[in-house]
């Protein structure tokens, strides 16, 4: 069976990526179109990605038919799998993400607090909109999404969007899992790691090696110093050795946002002062691999790619499709509907855990009861991320308010009012839903 893979975002610079999975897994996962869709502002930079990518399909030698349009619909048309990679507003946006929370003594980031609640504000309407067409256009398809944050993203699709085939997936449970093989020393099949949580706010439960509990010993590497399994974008600060004890599990890079929270803002302070943030520096990066990609003697994914943050999320993508195409019933960790696997949440929780993939779709793995140490955060951050669903598709700011003051990251009511309205103003033009009234006044 040849199959078709649509790349909506099909201009970002992971997209390579994706591309080189599809072609290594060629021979048992026949992709044999791929349409990279985009919208009028990354129609250069979809452009010089699909030179790209003809070229490396070309010299792997491998029949794969490769297009890009702006025309959505047109390209869902007999889509098999739907990959799903947007940044609503680019990175210019990102920007006034870090940028507006730093300036009120606030981490910014882009999945986490503020920055993170705006970021999800933008994407549901669209991703929304996105689900609608596949319904519509290609209702058997498998909408992969890793556009963040997206265990919020994921939740707000399987909620009240019309298409249910939706899994969303992340690069920190798969980082995670290759640093510990790299630790002991062992191919990374060799090892399973038991994840229970959220996206961003997910641990480490338990390690085996070949089914050999090696928790503590993992637990001990951390305590040297010698595991470092974060994303690029995330600069990791030591854990406190009491805090490592204390939990017996592995947390995962994000964390420190919410239990190191005094000293990364004050990094995060000095960098937005001296250097400016995460953003500017992913600018530079992507100019740099843009230059790459424009590259006529360029046919493979360039190593500078690793250099952003969410490298190897196309990696997972890859791998759980393959698995939906072939029935493989291994186990991977996706975000998909809690049903149960921990009791602590709603059993229609979009949670990220351990899943045998089915042609079906996952079926997550039993967690059980979350221990006291970490149930209560993670009840209270899923009810926050239920909030901002709420907010994106209501358009309603005080229920934007009470995401905002839930949220952990904003210690002060007031910061959180002048935080809010400063960014509802600034991203103004992707937040139709908070400013009803003033379209309709320009209406008349």
């Amino acid at each position: 069976m040849a199959l078709k893979l649509v790349i909506i975002g099909g201009g970002s610079s992971y997209t390579p990526e994706i591309i080189e999975g599809i072609i290594k897994r060629y021979q048992h996962f026949p992709v044999k179109e791929v349409v990279l869709v985009d919208i009028e502002e990354g129609e250069e930079k979809v452009r010089i990605t699909s030179e790209l990518a003809k070229r490396m399909i070309k010299h792997a030698d491998v029949p794969i038919e490769l297009s890009y349009t702006k025309d959505r619909a047109r390209a869902l048309k007999h889509a098999d799998f739907v990959t799903v990679q947007i940044r609503v507003g680019g990175l210019n946006a990102r920007s006034l993400d870090e940028r507006i929370p730093l300036s009120h003594g606030l981490i910014g980031q882009e999945t986490n607090g503020a920055g993170g609640i705006f970021k999800a504000l933008r994407t549901i309407p669209v991703m929304l909109d996105i689900a609608r067409d596949i319904k519509e256009i290609c209702p058997e398809a498998w909408l992969i999404n890793f556009t963040n944050p997206a265990g919020i993203v994921t939740e707000a699709l399987l909620k009240h969007g019309p298409h249910q085939k939706v899994i969303g997936v992340c690069n920190i449970p798969y980082n995670m899992k290759n640093s510990i093989a790299e630790i002991f020393d062992v191919n990374v099949n060799r090892v399973m790691i038991e994840f229970a949580g959220l996206n961003h706010f997910v641990f480490g439960q338990k390690v085996w090696i070949d089914g050999v509990d090696r928790t503590e010993e993992a637990i001990g590497h951390l305590l040297n110093d010698t595991i470092d399994y974060s994303p690029s974008n995330i600069a990791m600060l030591p854990w406190n050795r009491q805090f490592l004890r204390s939990l017996r599990m592995l947390p995962n890079p994000y964390h420190q946002y919410y239990y190191q929270y005094e000293d990364v803002l004050a990094k995060d302070i000095e960098a937005y002062k001296n250097k400016g943030t995460r953003a500017e520096a992913v600018m530079d990066v992507e100019k740099q691999l843009f230059e790459k990609y424009n590259d006529a003697d360029i046919h493979e994914k360039p190593k500078e790619l690793e250099e952003r943050g969410g490298a190897y999320y196309s990696e997972a993508a890859c791998s759980l499709m393959n698995s939906l195409y072939h029935h493989s019933m291994d186990i991977q960790t996706v975000n998909t509907l809690n049903r149960g696997s921990i009791p602590d949440l709603p059993h229609d929780a979009v949670i990220e855990v351990n899943s045998v993939i089915t042609k079906s779709g996952p079926i997550p793995l039993t967690v059980g009861k979350l221990p006291d140490s970490i149930s209560g955060a993670v009840i209270s951050i899923k009810k926050f991320e239920q909030l901002v669903i709420e907010a994106a598709i209501t358009g309603d700011d005080n229920i934007l308010y009470s995401a905002m003051i839930m949220n952990p990251l904003i210690p002060s009511d007031h910061k959180a009012q002048s935080v809010m309205n400063e960014m509802l103003e600034a991203h103004k033009r992707y937040l139709p839903q908070f400013f009803k009234e003033a379209v309709h006044d320009e209406t008349k």
